[in-house]
């Protein structure tokens, strides 16, 4: 009887490629590395290469882009889903379709265990375990640097006495995660929320004294709440993404610096690079501004908090998150139309907007001829909208003290 085999969600970094060499001496086991492709753009042939030179059975990458944009992305977009307000959740989008690769290639490998190179106090952790066990309880978690309570430093320690090529010193510790929809950067300096982070740590945005000194002007549509084309030509969803990462980044767009509340109760400074997820998150909203009630926005506004949170801590597989985007499809029906955007050194803003289903009457908002709106009708609305507070004036005398 052969060893028994683990799944290794493999990325080519430190702590993945020092998994490969610990999980063959702390288990037995043989490694299968596997690579999911979420549109960087990189070639992954090298890090298949590099999974096999280290000690893996078997190496192999599965590309996921275009699933990942029209199944997590662009849900998640309709969804208004932004972590405390503003982490676009690329890492934390990209956990549950790992998660569901990792499963089906165990059933397909005839593997027992699948492995993760998470650490004991971050969020990926909590997503992957949850994730995993969700879709195929019968699977063994492994993650050695949980179990070994690796520092970044005994890791890279570890990587250099066992001879695995990393690209990280102890002089650049950086940890950075990256797909289509954003980069995250931890670790170093950036720990320190008093320290700016330095400007060696970007690679999508440009630094602002270093963007065009004229505005970009871009007109981004929307069909149900997705978008679908730019400046009237009609776009795939990672093609579209792409190019506004592009565009953002060359404008100075799309830099996040966020001290963020952590699943497991800590709180973490967090570096983010999102260009396109920055602009289409303010178009979408300003779009759902013009044709949504005031009444829809606030509850939707109330869904997009929950929804943000439910995808933050790992809940993907819920029959709550089943729940919350049943609503949030049918909040989109009417979604619709076009907005302008001017992009100019590191800023985004909203210069027009228009669709087929706006609320807003021109007739009713003039204060020029042709206006529509019935001012005649108005005292008697103030009449009985304030006739509340009138009445309990009249009644509670002493209530009102200034």
């Amino acid at each position: 009887m052969g060893k028994k085999k683990v799944i290794l969600a493999y990325s080519g970094g430190l702590d993945t490629s020092v998994a490969i060499k610990w999980i063959q001496e702390k288990y037995d086991m043989d490694v299968i590395a596997l690579s999911i492709d979420l549109g960087t753009g990189k070639n992954l042939k090298p890090v298949e290469e590099k999974a096999l030179k280290i000690g893996a059975i078997k190496s192999m990458t599965i590309g996921a882009k275009d699933v990942f944009v029209k199944t997590f992305i662009f849900p998640a977009l309709q969804a208004g889903a932004l972590y405390e307000k503003v982490y676009p959740l690329a890492t934390a989008l990209g956990r549950p379709l790992i998660a569901k690769m990792l499963v089906d290639t165990a059933q397909a490998e005839g593997a027992s265990a699948v492995a993760h190179g998470c650490t004991g106090k971050g969020n990926d952790q909590v997503r992957f375990d949850v994730a995993i066990h969700t879709l195929d309880p019968s699977l063994q978690i492994i993650a050695p640097l949980r179990e070994w309570n690796m520092t970044r430093n005994d890791a890279i320690e570890y990587a250099q006495k066992n001879g695995i090529p990393v690209d990280v010193t102890k002089k650049s510790p950086y940890s950075v995660d990256e797909n289509i929809w954003g980069r995250s950067i931890e670790c170093g300096v950036l720990e320190d929320p008093w320290i700016e982070p330095p400007e060696e740590i970007y690679k999508w945005t440009r630094d602002v004294n270093n963007t065009p000194d004229k505005p970009t002007y871009l007109e981004i549509g929307f069909e149900k709440g997705i978008p679908i084309s730019l400046n009237g030509i009609e776009k795939e969803g990672p093609s579209l993404i792409h190019e506004l990462n592009l565009i953002a980044g060359d404008n100075g767009v799309g830099r996040i610096d966020h001290l963020e509340n952590r699943v497991v109760g800590i709180k973490s400074r967090e570096i983010y690079e999102s260009p396109a997820a920055v602009l289409l998150f303010k178009a979408h909203h300003t779009l759902e501004e013009i044709t949504m009630t005031r009444d829809s926005l606030r509850f939707k506004e109330l869904v997009s908090t929950q929804y943000a949170d439910m995808v933050y801590s790992g809940l993907w597989f819920s029959t709550f998150h089943q729940d919350l985007t049943a609503y949030v499809l049918s909040s989109q029906r009417f979604v619709t139309g076009t907005i302008r955007l001017k992009l100019f050194k590191s800023n985004c803003t909203v210069v027009g907007r228009k669709s087929p289903f706006s609320l807003y009457t021109h007739s009713l908002a003039t204060y020029d001829e042709g206006d529509t709106f019935e001012h005649g009708a108005a005292t008697g609305f103030i009449k009985i909208f304030g006739l509340a507070t009138k009445t309990q004036a009249q009644v509670q005398k002493n209530a009102f003290k200034l």
